[in-house]
């Protein structure tokens, strides 16, 4: 190929619309940690990417609500439930639970026992101290393999 044709071919195809397709399974799933406790919180991340996905913290319902409403993308909200603010986790899990339906929710207390009559449909509920290895299996058995 002769370089006018090499230049022309480069120049006609730098002009040509491009349609980019974005493969929605390759988008990694978002875990919402809301835990007041710095210490405790670090934890819950940390098993969160063991699991094999990215996290963004709120230390409160209030914040993990403002999270919410400005993305689309949160697919597990992993909370505590004694933390200070304008509701607890348990209530923050049947507001999202109401307003959200699609995420999934994994509820932790280390001072409540709650039953499934207590939580929202399809949601987990786990005693503190939290084991790491069943915390991350719980995660990819809710959300699915990273």
């Amino acid at each position: 190929m002769a370089l006018s044709n090499i230049a022309g071919f480069i120049n006609s195809v730098s002009k040509a619309p491009v349609m980019m397709v974005l493969d929605h399974s390759t988008v990694p799933k978002m875990v919402l940690v809301v835990e007041d406790d710095m210490l405790l919180r670090m934890r819950a991340v940390d098993m969160v990417e063991d699991a094999g996905y990215s996290s963004i913290e709120a230390v409160d319902a209030d914040a993990a609500v403002k999270i919410l409403e400005s993305r689309s993308d949160i697919t597990l909200l992993f909370t505590d439930i004694q933390m200070p603010g304008s509701m607890d986790g348990l209530m923050l899990a049947h507001a999202v639970h109401k307003r959200w339906p699609p995420i999934k929710i994994i509820l932790v207390s280390g001072k409540l026992k709650l039953s499934q009559i207590d939580i929202p449909p399809e949601s987990r509920f786990f005693d503190k101290p939290l084991d790491s290895e069943k915390m991350v299996s719980e995660i990819q058995d809710m959300i699915g393999h990273a």
